[in-house]
């Protein structure tokens, strides 16, 4: 088998350590999921609280097909143990790419994944603690003497693990911001000039990703404000690495 002369690992060799890493992170996420499906009952009333909270007393949740119930345990067992295992898996990924990456780029990726993870971390909590009981709140505000509240568990989990998903996502935006001044497409003076457009933006983001209420939407909106003003001071920093590092290059 042929070796490559700089030193670094063939093809062959690659594509082994891809499989390698893939089965470990598998593995893991096998038994987080085993782990996870033996508590069940603990992590379905973990993530109903937020809905059980504001239901009216007696009330109780439904399915409405056989194996609606074992389906929605399934997924439940697989989100936490998608969870539980992230950073096992995360860990493969970087022991698989950080032998083809420069020490200048190696510097910024561990940063990357814990400010990543602890911004996701955030919006998750943030839906979850805050915008899930205040939406359904809303929600129930409809209840009459004709209309009476019915949550089918699996529109309830589809609905709640989207929303805590794409809050995760949307407090990414910082770390987005940062990437997109490193490279030199915005910077901080591109992004206070038009920050009455990306408000606009904002607004109009969070009235698609949430359900159609306006409670969902501006605490979605209002945090991604904040953390666009957040994401110009990161603008002015990467900016600022950006010339050091060019200075650097040149004086040596």
């Amino acid at each position: 088998m042929e070796t490559a002369d700089d030193g670094k690992l063939p093809l062959i060799s690659h594509l082994e350590e891809l499989k390698t890493r893939l089965i470990r992170s598998l593995i893991a996420l096998g038994t987080g999921f085993f782990v996870s499906y033996l508590f069940k009952e603990h992590l379905f009333q973990i993530i109903t609280r937020p809905l059980v909270k504001v239901l009216p007393p007696d009330t109780h949740m439904i399915f409405i097909s056989p194996p609606e119930a074992f389906i929605t345990y399934i997924k439940i067992a697989f989100y936490f143990g998608l969870f539980i295992s992230s950073p096992y898996i995360i860990l493969q990924v970087w022991k698989f790419v950080s032998p083809g990456l420069y020490d200048n780029e190696k510097k910024y990726i561990v940063p990357f994944f814990i400010f990543s993870s602890l911004l996701f971390l955030m919006g998750t909590c943030f839906c979850y603690f805050f915008v899930l009981p205040l939406a359904f709140e809303f929600f129930l505000t409809f209840t009459s003497e004709f209309l009476k509240p019915m949550f089918a568990v699996k529109d309830y989990l589809s609905l709640s693990l989207k929303l805590i998903f794409l809050f995760g996502l949307s407090f990414e935006l910082p770390v987005f911001i940062f990437f997109l001044a490193k490279v030199g497409i915005v910077d901080a003076a591109f992004l206070s000039r038009h920050r009455r457009y990306a408000i606009l933006i904002i607004f109009i983001v969070a009235a698609i990703l949430t359900p159609p209420d306006v409670i969902s939407q501006i605490m979605m909106a209002f945090p991604l404000m904040g953390l666009y003003e957040i994401s110009i001071y990161l603008a002015k920093y990467a900016k600022r690495e950006k010339s050091l590092t060019a200075a650097e290059s040149t004086g040596s």
